[in-house]
């Protein structure tokens, strides 16, 4: 068991004695203890969380395809617990730490399911696959090697994970004479230029610390470093986060700390407020994921929407990595308790099937959400800006996302480091911490 799980032990402890620790409800949860009716009557509780509380069309979706389950299975009581993302997290290894998972719930690729497996908290979805073959098939290459391990596959993604697109305001960079910035050089004119008109150039919301790594240091970084030498640094093979290239990383993320870039206050600010702020025309670029087009379909109007371009992060000064990237790759999914069996096991597959299913992935994809599935979509059912997208990531490659790569531990000191930058904080210190951190999670 990781420290992480092992810290949050005692917390959680606290949290049963006092209140429950906000579970899925009294005892009659369905959890791993509860595995339902077996013959004796009794009706299943199955519980699930997830992180679909928004009103974005994608969490719309998936809201309905749950009650969908409810409505084929009234037989069965579907415990739904919606929990909004920025606490998702944090929810999810508190429970694990004292071993109460849902029956189902949303994981992340990565160390975040690398976790969960290495603890034996969760159980394979293999013969789902292997039962449903031309639904297998139908997933982009590589789609299920984060979630498969020593044979086994614990999950497919529901989503693709795009966290680092230019969002830029069409409006403001014509009004201004800035065109959409293709170098460092380029990028750093246009602040300057929008300061002087007194709007925020890049608007960030980074109180949920993960936003700036996840859609803008983490791309910016692999232009620089180029994504082996991550790779590398990650694993402690050859390669530091003390080495000169990233620590000119941070450098180049200081510097847009040190222009003026972001919004004062930006720690202070959480991502739906940032992105509140970019679509109402306050701010000129925001970098955000695919999830923003999705949130912005449903509360947006027409006319904002109609204002948003999209591009991709500039390329870097004698940069390593490649230009044509973006962060991401395989996104979300749902994985199973491992104590779950008979006919309690037999309702959770197919509830898992039902939310990740072809028909799902297409529903998910028309809900202007990126899929990691070979689906068609109906052009008039998106908005422009997300076919746009979708039709632009086609041509890239993805880079990591460095808090589904790190430890947990040295997610943390990443997304926690650039919050210190942005606070006035030494980039020769947060590379220390973080190269400190991931050793001591690793061993190596």
């Amino acid at each position: 068991m990781t420290k992480t799980f092992k810290a949050l032990i005692a917390v959680l402890t606290l949290c049963l004695v006092v209140a429950g620790c906000g579970g899925s409800g009294g005892s009659d949860t369905g959890t791993a203890g509860n595995t339902g009716s077996g013959g004796s009557g009794e009706k299943i509780t199955l519980s699930i969380w997830h992180n679909y509380s928004g009103d974005d069309l994608r969490a719309q979706t998936m809201r309905r395809l749950i009650d969908e389950f409810q409505q084929e299975h009234p037989d069965v009581t579907v415990d739904s617990q919606p929990i909004p993302t920025d606490a998702y997290r944090q929810r999810i290894q508190t429970v694990a730490a004292a071993k109460e998972m849902p029956d189902l719930f949303l994981t992340y690729a990565g160390s975040f399911t690398d976790e969960f497996q290495k603890a034996s908290l969760i159980q394979p979805i293999t013969d789902v696959l292997e039962e449903h073959k031309d639904w297998a098939d139908g997933f982009l290459p590589g789609a299920t090697d984060i979630y498969t391990y020593d044979g086994e596959t614990y999950s497919v993604p529901v989503a693709m994970s795009a966290t680092s697109f230019l969002f830029y305001n069409k409006e403001l960079f014509e009004q201004n004479g800035v065109a959409a910035p293709t170098t460092w050089e380029e990028l750093l004119a246009a602040i300057e230029k929008f300061k002087a008109a007194g709007i925020t150039p890049i608007e960030l919301g980074n109180q949920a610390p993960w936003v700036a790594q996840s859609t803008l240091f983490g791309v910016l970084a692999d232009r620089v470093t180029g994504t082996d030498w991550f790779m590398k640094a990650k694993d402690g093979n050859g390669a530091a986060f003390t080495d000169p290239q990233f620590l000119e990383s941070l450098k180049y993320f200081k510097q847009l700390v040190d222009t003026g870039a972001f919004p004062e206050g930006a720690n202070s600010l959480d991502n739906t407020q940032a992105e509140q702020q970019f679509i109402q025309g306050n701010a000129a670029m925001i970098m955000n994921g695919a999830w923003s087009i999705s949130n912005w379909a449903a509360a947006a109007s027409e006319e904002q929407m109609n204002k948003v371009g999209i591009t991709l992060f500039p390329a870097m000064p004698n940069g390593l990595g490649e230009a044509n990237t973006i962060t991401g790759g395989p996104g979300g999914g749902f994985v199973l308790n491992a104590n779950l069996e008979g006919e309690k096991l037999k309702l959770a597959k197919e509830l898992f099937y039902k939310l990740s299913n072809a028909d799902a992935q297409k529903a998910i994809a028309e809900s202007d959400s990126m899929v990691m599935y070979n689906v068609e979509i109906d052009e008039s059912k998106v908005t422009p800006l997300f076919y746009e997208a979708f039709n632009l990531v086609k041509t890239l490659q993805f880079s990591p996302v460095y808090d589904l790569y790190l430890s947990a531990a040295g997610g943390e000191a990443v997304n926690n480091g650039l919050q210190e930058i942005m606070l006035g904080g030494e980039p020769a210190s947060v590379a220390e911490k973080l190269q400190t951190t991931q050793e001591a999670a690793t061993g190596k």
